[in-house]
């Protein structure tokens, strides 16, 4: 499974490189602190498969990384192979001051 750090995701930003950030929390976590993207909650992901490309980086996010770990093994069963883990997730972010 691919990973990415919170600093490295900043990088990304900075340098331009294009990809697809979507949270998986639920609502209100995603209401109380997000970094932006698609919020589709984890329940929700697999009948909303269309609204994830395939083509393009796409970058799982959740509280701790461990939603997400879980998300990505489940959609690699579907083909997916451009999907990458925020590791630690928001708990990683804000302890990293981003």
């Amino acid at each position: 499974m691919q990973q990415v750090t919170p600093v490295e995701l900043k990088q990304w930003n900075i340098s331009g490189r294009e990809y697809i950030l979507v949270d998986i929390r639920e609502q209100w976590e995603h209401e109380q602190f997000n970094i932006g993207g698609a919020h589709i909650p984890m329940g929700d992901l697999i009948s909303r498969l269309g609204e994830i490309p395939k083509d393009q980086d796409v970058v799982l996010y959740c509280e701790k990384g461990i939603r997400s770990t879980i998300t990505i093994q489940r959609l690699e069963g579907y083909g997916y192979n451009n999907l990458f883990n925020l590791s630690g997730g928001m708990k990683a972010w804000r302890e990293a001051g981003l």
